[in-house]
């Protein structure tokens, strides 16, 4: 069976969690939006992935900048200033009890609407805001021994269609990239750009390694991802070259190791491309940043203030 890299072991205490609808703590089966809310309707919002070590967020700033860059960008009012909504952030894990292993979906959409119509005009309530918090930990096969990738035909998008720097409800392009991957026995989608070089993975960000280099996109036709970032930041202060550029699948079938990057699962090798074997799991270069990203994730937590 594949597993990509949000695979993870069923955990019981999931089934009583509270969820935090608008402010309001609702159990797991109570936790509902309308019918007529824009998320539903029409993908019509934002959300951010966050995970919990040690009673704190991990990079809470940088995901809390996305999240309100993204809602200025789509003229979105989130009805909550920053203050306010790490306060409702820390009020959930609280009420849940969590503390370490945990990854919190923030969703924010347009609101309510009074007919299922495109039109932001129609829209009469404010914001929609969902915390769903989950005890949910990376399985270690995965971090250890990697996953496989099959390039999709399905491209990431020009910013003028559907500008993919928005972390937006709409995700039907990864989607459909995703189902081609699992039918094709893989477990992640690997996309290209309009031009035929290598652009992201369908929920991860992808890089290989090339004679002691490290390789990612150009970072165009991408999110710009939080662990993406953090990897290309502890790569200089390591004094590992790295390098966003473009680069074709004929770069990825010779590399020496790949690799993907994502806030849920952190680094994972990335074993084999289109059937091209790479390592057996993790290569050195994949070892050496897996460790290097735990020490940030540490030195940030420690740092972090609690509301």
């Amino acid at each position: 069976m594949a597993k990509g890299t949000h695979d993870t072991l069923p955990d019981p205490r999931n089934a009583d969690i509270l969820i935090s609808v608008n402010g309001a703590l609702k159990p797991r089966a109570e936790a509902t939006v309308s019918v007529f809310d824009s998320g539903f309707v029409l993908g019509d919002g934002i959300w951010e992935g966050l995970r919990l070590h040690k009673g704190r967020f991990a990079f809470l700033d940088a995901h809390l900048d996305r999240l309100f860059e993204g809602a200025k960008a789509i003229a979105m009012d989130i009805g909550l200033d920053r203050q306010a909504l790490v306060k409702r952030l820390y009020e959930t894990i609280d009420a849940n009890g969590m503390e370490e292993g945990v990854h919190v979906r923030l969703m924010v959409t347009r609101g309510i609407r009074s007919t299922p119509y495109q039109d932001p005009r129609v829209v009469v309530s404010p914001a929609t805001i969902v915390i769903i918090p989950e005890h949910k930990t990376p399985l270690p096969e995965t971090v250890e021994k990697g996953i496989r990738l099959f390039t999709v035909h399905v491209r990431r998008g020009d910013p003028a269609v559907q500008d993919p720097k928005l972390n937006s409800h709409s995700k039907l392009n990864c989607i459909t990239a995703c189902i081609q991957a699992a039918q094709a026995g893989a477990d992640e989608a690997l996309m290209l750009d309009p031009h035929g070089f290598v652009a992201t993975c369908n929920s991860t960000h992808f890089f290989i390694v090339r004679k002691g280099e490290v390789w990612t996109s150009s970072g165009d036709y991408c999110l710009g991802g939080i662990t993406r970032g953090n990897v290309i930041r502890i790569c200089r202060e390591a004094g590992i070259p790295v390098f966003e550029k473009n680069f074709s699948l004929t770069d990825v079938y010779g590399a020496d190791e790949a690799f993907v990057t994502g806030t849920f699962a952190g680094v994972v090798p990335v074993r084999e491309v289109d059937g091209r074997h790479l390592t057996d799991g993790r290569g050195p270069t994949v070892e050496r940043l897996q460790n290097l990203y735990r020490d940030l994730i540490e030195a940030d937590v420690a740092t972090r203030q609690r509301p």
